[in-house]
């Protein structure tokens, strides 16, 4: 079993970044970066959960909602990872994605 602690902790940081970012920095385009990274985060858990199905697309909830609906995303992914035979290099590609994605926020923020 994985630990999927790393990809836990890149998620919780990025989140807890949208959730404190004044709404006008969340409207400028970082809230959209959080759901384009929440909807990437679901669509890999998803495909590797059920493979031969289409993914569904996770829905806008609003600026307000993206650092939940981040961590919802990564913390199933995390599971996904932990509870099958995922290779641990899914794990480190996730990881990988979720800080360049925090790095592009970062910017926005």
């Amino acid at each position: 079993m994985l630990d999927t602690t790393p990809l836990t902790a890149a998620v919780e940081r990025i989140a807890d970044r949208l959730r404190t970012a004044p709404q006008s920095r969340l409207q400028r385009g970082a809230a959209d970066e959080g759901l384009a990274l929440a909807r990437e985060l679901a669509v890999r858990a998803q495909r590797i959960e059920a493979p031969d199905e289409d993914p569904k697309i996770m829905p806008d909830a609003g600026v307000f909602a993206v650092a939940d609906q981040l961590v919802v995303a990564g913390s199933d992914l995390a599971e996904s990872l932990r509870t099958t035979a995922a290779p641990p290099r899914e794990l480190d590609e996730a990881v990988g994605f979720v800080e360049k994605a925090g790095e592009r926020l970062s910017a926005l923020l």
